[in-house]
C-alpha cells in the first residue's frame, strides 16, 4: 500500500559522513548532513573536535551521547531516537546519553541534521531512516578500527554492548578505546548501509524506561520557567482582551514605586510589560496597572454571533468539494430512508501546564533566547528579525517543554514579546512569562466548526449516498495564507482527504460520496492543536455514521464494515479494537459501548468506549480500548502512555469550551475552563496490530476516535445523539 511516509522523509544523497575527533580524551565524533548542500568543503571545514555537527559521540570511557535535533515536550521522542541511534551503534544503553543541539550549531553546519521543528507526529516518523544510518556507520567504523588493529577481516568480528570481540583469538576491546583509530578511517558510503530488521532489534522496539524520568521524579529537570541566571529580570505581559484591539494608554506612576519593579513599558501596539526584580512583583505591579485598551470592533462579537456566521456556510454557495464521487444528492434524495444532523464543536484552548515564557539576553554582538518551543529554528529566525541582529550572531537554545500540543510551533509571539523587552536591558537576562491568564486569553485556538451532514438507505440497510459539509475557521487563513490554494483550504478536511498523500486518508469508499467545506473566519487566531483537523472532522463522521447504522437497523460494527473493504488498514484497526473489547459481548447493566476510527498523521486508529449515564445526566466512562497502527513501533510502552495522554487530553474537551463575550475569550483559568481529572480517567487498554510496512506518528493519530466512541456510546445508552460540544449543552457532566 502507498504511504506518505516515503515521501516526507529527506532523500538522503551519496555524502560522506562528517567525522572528527572528540576533544575530551580522543573519542568519537561522527555525524552525516542531509541533504541541505553541505559539499566536501564544507564537511572538510567541521572538522574540530569541539564543534558540533554529529549525530554520535563515544567517549573514552563508554559513554555514548547521542545527539538530538528534536523537541522534548513529554512524548518521548528524546528516548525514541537514542532508542534507534543505539539500535544501530550496538552499544550499551545503560551508557547512553543524550544531549540536544541549538538552532545556531545547526545553521552554522547549514542544517546538517535537518528539520528541527517537533509537529504533525513527525519527530521520529521523519527522521528514523537518517538516525539509524548515524548509528549503523558508526558501527561499522568502530568495527573496522578493532579488525585493522588485530589485522583480521571485519566480517570475523561481533560487536554486543559496545564491546568488539575476535572469537578466533579470544581478543576483545570496547568502543571507547578504538575511538581514536575509527576516526580516521574514511566513512561508509550511505547506500552500503543497511538497516536491522524490524524483528531483529534488541534496544528499539523494546519498552525501555525513559532517559529523562529520573530527573523529572527528583527535581532535577530545568524547565524553561525555572530558568535562573545571574543578574536574572523578571517580566509578565498584558495583551488587548480583545483581539484586534489596542493598547490606548496606561497610568505608569500608580506602580512603577513599588518595591522591585524596574520598568513599565510598552511593548508593541497592543501589549503593556511589567519588569521587575522578581515575577510576583512584576505580576502584582501589572494587576496594579491602570490601562486603558482602544478594544474596536471587535467588542461587539460573541459566542451566538460567531454561530450565525458558521452557520451561513452550511448553505452557502461558496463551498468547495474535496470529494465527489458519483451524485450523492441525489442518491440520498431517492433512498428510502433520509437523515439529516448538523454537529458543532467549539474553540478549544491548548492549556500547557507551563505558560509561555522565554528568556532572553541581548548584548551588542550577541542575541540568545532560551525557549520551550516546538520550532527552535522558527525560534531562532524571530529572534534575529526582532533583535537585528544577523542569524549568525544569534543563538536560541531549546528547553525541555512543559507542554506543547500545537502551541509552541508556529507563531513567534513570545519571541518578539521577549526581545521587545529585553531591549530595554542590554546584556541581562530577562525572563518574561506569562500568567495563565494571559495564556488563556491570547492562545491560537483550536478551530470552532460546524457540520452539515445527509445521508440515505436503501430497503435493504445499505448506504446510499453521503454527503458532508463543514463550516469553519481556517489555520492556514491565520497562519499560512499561501497554502490555501484557488480559495481552496484542503487542511481543514484532515482526515476526510480521498488519498493517503495527506497522510489521512477518509476510511469509508462508497459510489455516492461528497464532501466540502465552507471558510468561514473569525477574529479569533487559531492554530495547530494536538490531532488538529482530524479531531472534529473524526466526530463529525464517525459519531453520525453511528446515526446512519441505527437508522439502517444495523450494528454499528457491522455498517463500518462494510464500506470499508477497500480500506484494509483501517478495516484492520476497527477489527482489532472490536475484538480486544470484546464488541458483542455482554456488558454490565448500565454500560453502553460506542466505536470510532479514524486516520490522521500517517497512522490508523480506531477505539472502543464503555460508558454509563445516570439518571441525573452523569457521564462515566469505564473503559476505553485502542488499537494502533504505526507501522513500526519504537517503544510500546511510549506509545501506550501517548495514547493514554490522548485520552485525558481528548475528555478534556466533554467539559470545556472557549467562548466569547463582548470580543474577548470568557475562561481564562482551570476555574472555569475544567480540565479532566485523574479519578475520571478511565481503564485504557492498547493493542498495536503492526503491520511493519511503513512509519506513521503516535502522538497525535487517537486523539481523534476518544471523544466521538465516547459520544457513540453515550448515544447508545440515551437513545440521542450528542451533536455538540461541551456536554454540559446536552445536559450531561462528565464524572
Amino acid at each position: 500500500m502507498k504511504t506518505t511516509i516515503s515521501s516526507e522523509l529527506p532523500k538522503i544523497s551519496r555524502r560522506k559522513f562528517l567525522v572528527s575527533t572528540a576533544a575530551a580524551g580522543g573519542g568519537l565524533a561522527l555525524g552525516f548532513s542531509l541533504p541541505f548542500g553541505i559539499g566536501d568543503a564544507a564537511a572538510q571545514s567541521v572538522a574540530a573536535a569541539s564543534e558540533i555537527n554529529i549525530w554520535v559521540v563515544v567517549q573514552p570511557d563508554e559513554t555514548c551521547v547521542i545527539r538530538i535535533a528534536r523537541a522534548e515536550m513529554g512524548q518521548g521522542t528524546l528516548t525514541g531516537l537514542a532508542q534507534l541511534v543505539a539500535e544501530e551503534l550496538e552499544c550499551d544503553w545503560k551508557k547512553v546519553k543524550t544531549e540536544q543541539i541549538t538552532a545556531g550549531q545547526n545553521l552554522a553546519r547549514k542544517r546538517a541534521w535537518g528539520d528541527m521543528s517537533t509537529s504533525g507526529s513527525r519527530g521520529i516518523r521523519q527522521s528514523h531512516d537518517y538516525v539509524r544510518r548515524g548509528g549503523a556507520a558508526a558501527r561499522m567504523m568502530l568495527v573496522q578500527a578493532a579488525a585493522s588493529e588485530w589485522n583480521v577481516p571485519v566480517g570475523d568480528l561481533q560487536v554486543a554492548n559496545g564491546v568488539i570481540t575476535h572469537a578466533g583469538s579470544g581478543r576483545s576491546t570496547t568502543y571507547g578505546k578504538v575511538a581514536n583509530a575509527a576516526a580516521k578511517l574514511t566513512p561508509p558510503d550511505l547506500k552500503s548501509i543497511k538497516l536491522k530488521e524490524t524483528k531483529n532489534w534488541k534496544i528499539a522496539g523494546k519498552p525501555l524506561r525513559r532517559l529523562d524520568t529520573i530527573d523529572k521524579l527528583n527535581g532535577q529537570k530545568i524547565y524553561a520557567i525555572d530558568l535562573k541566571m545571574p543578574g536574572m529580570l523578571h517580566a509578565t505581559v498584558k495583551d488587548c482582551p480583545v483581539f484586534g484591539g489596542k493598547l490606548a494608554s496606561f497610568d505608569d506612576s500608580k506602580v512603577k514605586g513599588m518595591a522591585g519593579v524596574k520598568s513599565v513599558m510598552k511593548v508593541n501596539d497592543t501589549t503593556v510589560a511589567v519588569v521587575a526584580d522578581t515575577w510576583w512583583r512584576a505580576k502584582k505591579a501589572m494587576d496594579a496597572l491602570p490601562i486603558v485598551w482602544d478594544e474596536g470592533p471587535n467588542a461587539k462579537v460573541n459566542s451566538a454571533s460567531i454561530a450565525e456566521h458558521l452557520k451561513s456556510g452550511l448553505t452557502g454557495s461558496d463551498a468547495f468539494a474535496q470529494i465527489d464521487t458519483g451524485d450523492a444528492p441525489k442518491a440520498i434524495a431517492a433512498a428510502a430512508k433520509k437523515i439529516e444532523a448538523v454537529y458543532s464543536v467549539p474553540f478549544t484552548s491548548h492549556t500547557p501546564m507551563e505558560p509561555m515564557n522565554c528568556t532572553v539576553k541581548l548584548s551588542p554582538d550577541k542575541a540568545e533566547i532560551w525557549i520551550p518551543t516546538q520550532s527552535l529554528e522558527a525560534s531562532l529566525a524571530a529572534l534575529s528579525s526582532a533583535s537585528g541582529q544577523p542569524l549568525d550572531k544569534c543563538e536560541a537554545y531549546v528547553m525541555d517543554l512543559g507542554g506543547g500540543f500545537g502551541r509552541r510551533i508556529g507563531n513567534q509571539d513570545v519571541v518578539r514579546q521577549g526581545v521587545a523587552i529585553a531591549k530595554a536591558f542590554p546584556g541581562t537576562p530577562v525572563k518574561m512569562v506569562w500568567t495563565r491568564e494571559e495564556d488563556q486569553a491570547h492562545d491560537f485556538y483550536r478551530p470552532i466548526a460546524q457540520c452539515r451532514l445527509f445521508a440515505g438507505v436503501d430497503e435493504k440497510g445499505n448506504l446510499a449516498g453521503l454527503h458532508l459539509r463543514v463550516s469553519g475557521q481556517s489555520i492556514n487563513a491565520f497562519a499560512n495564507p499561501a497554502a490555501i490554494k484557488d480559495g481552496k483550504d484542503i487542511r481543514q478536511l484532515q482526515g476526510l482527504w480521498p488519498t493517503l498523500e495527506g497522510d489521512a486518508q477518509i476510511g469509508y469508499t462508497h459510489a455516492n460520496l461528497r464532501t466540502e467545506y465552507a471558510m468561514r473566519n473569525t477574529h479569533l487566531p487559531v492554530g495547530p492543536w494536538r490531532g488538529v483537523n482530524t479531531n472534529q472532522n473524526g466526530i463529525f463522521m464517525e459519531c453520525f455514521m453511528d446515526e446512519v447504522a441505527k437508522l439502517a437497523n444495523r450494528d454499528p460494527l457491522e455498517f463500518r464494515r462494510s464500506l470499508m473493504s477497500e480500506r484494509p488498514k483501517h478495516l484492520g484497526v476497527l477489527n482489532a479494537a472490536a475484538e480486544k473489547a470484546g464488541w458483542g459481548k455482554p456488558l454490565p447493566k448500565g454500560v453502553y459501548r460506542g466505536i470510532a476510527q479514524f486516520m490522521g498523521y500517517g497512522s490508523y486508529s480506531a477505539a472502543v468506549a464503555e460508558v454509563s449515564v445516570s439518571p441525573k445526566g452523569e457521564v462515566k466512562v469505564h473503559r476505553c480500548v485502542f488499537a494502533l497502527d504505526c507501522g513500526n513501533v519504537v517503544n510500546p510502552d511510549q506509545t501506550a502512555a501517548q495514547i493514554e495522554g490522548s485520552v485525558a487530553y481528548g475528555m478534556t474537551t466533554l467539559h470545556s469550551e472557549i467562548s466569547v463575550e463582548k470580543g474577548r475569550v470568557v475562561e481564562t483559568n482551570f476555574d472555569n475552563f475544567r480540565v479532566m481529572k485523574i479519578a475520571e480517567m478511565p481503564k485504557v487498554e492498547v493493542v498495536l496490530p503492526l503491520t511493519h510496512d511503513f512509519w506513521g506518528g503516535v502522538g497525535e493519530p487517537t486523539i481523534c476516535v476518544v471523544v466521538p466512541a465516547i459520544l457513540n456510546a453515550i448515544h447508545a445508552a440515551t437513545g440521542k445523539p450528542v451533536r455538540s460540544l461541551p456536554l454540559s449543552k446536552q445536559g450531561l457532566t462528565l464524572v
